[in-house]
């Protein structure tokens, strides 16, 4: 797992945190991003942020980029990706406090990247190095995705999750809520939606 340099390594305090995914949740779902011209952040996902921020919970970014194992874009890129992010957030007040991205897959083409890892989503790994990193209760914490392996995720970390209906979120919605999947505590129309719900309903 590869977290960004964002945030502090200081931890103070056991913590509660809202892990966003990237794609389809904060920011256009657009297939792979392989140019930052495409990349265009939500207008309600800064304030969803800054809602978080103001509750004293922790905002943390989690996401799935495979893309750079298949060679369809490089590393790099990623981190000018977050960094526009950041950026962006920053423009509408709000604070991320950190980013990870797992750009592993088990078919990888490029050969660094080909495994079979502990954080490629559904796998909790992600969510794991963040509380060992800042002291998060995860079993008091949540997840917000467009999609099912978001859900899953959350369930093997024993958070509570949303799943959004940008993105992906509607056809995933529609294709695994009946078919045994784990499934979201709740569904939103977008991420300042599920925002809203997780500071009516924290634990």
């Amino acid at each position: 797992m590869m977290p960004s340099k964002y945030g502090s390594d200081k931890v103070e305090r056991l913590r509660r945190a809202v892990f966003f995914d990237r794609d389809g949740t904060l920011n256009e779902e657009v297939g792979y991003l392989d140019d930052l011209s495409r990349f265009q952040v939500y207008p309600f996902a800064g304030h969803a942020v800054r809602e978080v921020n103001q509750a004293g919970l922790l905002a943390v970014v989690l996401t799935n980029q495979s893309g750079v194992g298949r060679g369809m874009f490089p590393e790099e890129l990623v981190g000018r990706v977050h960094a526009q992010l950041i950026a962006e957030m920053q423009q509408a007040g709000a604070r991320l406090d950190a980013i990870y991205y797992c750009p592993h897959h088990p078919a990888a083409e490029v050969a660094q990247y080909r495994m079979e890892c502990t954080c490629r989503k559904p796998a909790p790994g992600m969510m794991q190095q963040a509380a060992e990193r800042f002291g998060i209760v995860l079993g008091e914490s949540f997840v917000i995705g467009d999609r099912y392996v978001d859900v899953e995720m959350a369930r093997r970390a024993g958070a509570s999750s949303v799943l959004v209906r940008t993105g992906l979120g509607l056809s995933e919605w529609e294709l695994f809520r009946g078919n045994g999947s784990a499934q979201p505590d709740h569904v939103a129309e977008n991420v300042y939606e599920a925002v809203q719900w997780i500071l009516r309903n924290q634990r």
